[in-house]
């Protein structure tokens, strides 16, 4: 079993930013590919960001590219969702998942890709 366990929500002003953290504890065998996705009230979850076992490869939604940078740090089980540029459309409860697998990015934006999953850490962005 892979214990997710996100910090670094908060309330921050539109404009600012903010560095997520997801570390993983347990059985992590290896490294797994991961992935941040965000839940809004009353909304579904939506995928932000992903990125490979190794680094290598990173994906992102559309809508925050140019914005936020993922990154990882093996060494310390850790990756990162950096957020600048904040605005109030990214007020959510961000989460971060495990993947065993990999895939193209249509396949890592879903849901079902992903193995095991944190709580989630709330990010709130007034205007």
């Amino acid at each position: 079993q892979v214990q997710l366990v996100e910090s670094g929500g908060r309330l921050v002003q539109a404009g600012g930013s903010l560095r997520l953290s997801c570390e993983a504890s347990g059985r992590t065998r290896s490294n797994y590919n991961m992935g941040w996705f965000r839940q809004a009230p009353g909304k579904e979850h939506e995928f932000v960001s992903a990125i490979s076992e190794s680094g290598n490869t990173t994906y992102y939604q559309d809508s925050i590219k140019g914005r936020f940078t993922i990154e990882r740090d093996n060494a310390k089980n850790t990756v990162y969702l950096q957020m600048n540029s904040l605005i109030p459309e990214d007020t959510a409860l961000y989460s971060c998942a495990a993947a065993e697998g990999w895939g193209p990015p249509r396949a890592m934006a879903d849901t079902y890709a992903y193995d095991y999953w944190g709580q989630g850490t709330l990010v709130t962005v007034s205007s």
